[in-house]
């Protein structure tokens, strides 16, 4: 939420230049560029620093996402353990079709789990930068975000008081469920939203993978995903109801439903194991502009979701940190304004880019279990095109692999 002033019985505030509330890849990412321009900061976070860095979420980040983290010195780690991906499987009409992208491209996907990126920024922004960090904070306000002297309050875990820092800038990087979306005044920007009116159940296996790249089934049950996330552990995902309830698939349906959508003529058998993460994601996007309100700036999904259909959520929350960190750093530190005056409108032109994407390939996924033979033919269509055509496969797997970084 926004006030116009902290609460009257705050302690004398302290003051940063900028304040980051959330510590997932892009508030730990603008922080880190911050930090190495000798800029000071303070990272705001509700959860404890244990959880972020346990957390399960994306995994697959691309080449643009690792060589943009690579040149500010936050790759290290991610070179040496991440997984290179060259090509993907699609299975339909009861077949397997590999896809072959970096043949086509010479580019590739990078798969690291986020809680391991995340762990790798927290450590360099805290342990090696010197950055300031706040776990388990409550109850986050923002205050005079429109006017020159914005401040973040929030309520201190470890003594109860409600503690107020004053900034010149406030980053919102704090997801789609955070406060400084909604501390924007009326108005003051547009959300744009879309809703495809399925559901996917996201699971985590304690299982190596069952196949050597990522695997997209379309089937007329609905559509099943499966994705490498380490050697002991994978990510699978099954078409559902918006609305379902997890505990309306227990083990052997979930195992079922995935021999059944995976199915393919010579595909290896599953590797079954324990179900250690089962929840009901509802496909949706949405799209603030701009990204900017006074002196809030928001990054990642603060500012914008896209559905996990296209796996471009972690990679557009970088882009959108290399960008704020950089211009940040630019305007504090030698009074370049370049950087946040074109900041919203940079972000905001590869958001739509993949937004448009992410919609493409959601009919692509589930045309063929629509229910409508129409739809299930030019699903088909479209799917044969993209492995008869080299054209087609070129422009599906730049879409697929996205853009280059920004500097």
């Amino acid at each position: 939420m926004t006030s116009t002033s902290p609460h009257i019985n705050s302690p004398a505030p302290r003051r940063f230049p900028v304040v980051i509330v959330g510590a997932g890849p892009a508030g730990l990412t603008v922080g880190n560029i911050l930090r190495a321009a000798s800029v000071d900061c303070l990272v705001l976070e509700t959860e404890s620093r244990a959880f972020i860095e346990q957390r399960p979420r994306a995994g697959v980040l691309e080449e643009g996402a690792v060589r943009g983290l690579e040149r500010r010195g936050l790759a290290d780690t991610l070179l040496r353990r991440a997984q290179r991906h060259t090509e993907c499987e699609f299975r339909f009409d009861g077949r397997r079709h590999r896809f072959a992208y970096t043949e086509l491209t010479g580019v590739h996907h990078w798969v690291y789990p986020q809680q391991f990126l995340v762990t790798d920024l927290v450590r360099e922004y805290a342990d090696v930068r010197g950055g300031e960090i706040r776990f388990g904070v409550r109850d986050v306000e923002l205050h005079d975000v429109d006017g020159d002297h914005p401040s973040v309050s929030y309520v201190c875990p470890e003594t109860g008081r409600r503690e107020v820092v004053r900034c010149d800038f406030v980053a919102g990087c704090d997801g789609a469920r955070g406060v400084t979306r909604d501390a924007i005044p009326a108005g003051r920007t547009r959300t744009s939203r879309g809703d495809y009116g399925i559901g996917w159940l996201a699971l985590l296996v304690e299982a190596p993978p069952s196949a050597d790249s990522v695997v997209f089934g379309m089937h007329p049950r609905g559509f099943a995903g499966h994705m490498p996330r380490s050697a002991d552990v994978t990510r699978y995902y099954l078409q559902c109801p918006p609305d379902d309830d997890p505990e309306n698939w227990p083990e052997d349906r979930v195992w079922a439903e995935l021999r059944e959508r995976l199915g393919a003529d010579g595909a290896p058998p599953l590797t079954e194991g324990r179900l250690i993460e089962k929840r009901v994601l509802e496909m949706h996007n949405y799209v603030v502009e701009p990204m900017v309100s006074g002196r809030l700036l928001l990054a990642g999904d603060a500012a914008h979701l896209t559905a996990p259909i296209a796996a471009k959520g972690m990679n557009l929350a970088l882009h959108d940190a290399f960008l704020l960190g950089d211009a940040l750093a630019a305007h504090l530190t030698k009074g370049d304004s370049t950087g946040l005056d074109g900041y919203s409108a940079a972000c905001l032109e590869r958001v739509w880019d993949y937004q448009e994407f992410s919609h493409w390939l959601s009919e692509v996924y589930h045309g063929v279990s629509s229910g409508d033979p129409y739809r299930a033919g030019t699903t088909l269509a479209r799917l044969r095109r993209v492995f008869a055509s080299p054209v087609a496969a070129r422009a599906f797997a730049e879409q697929y692999l996205g853009q280059p970084a920004t500097r």
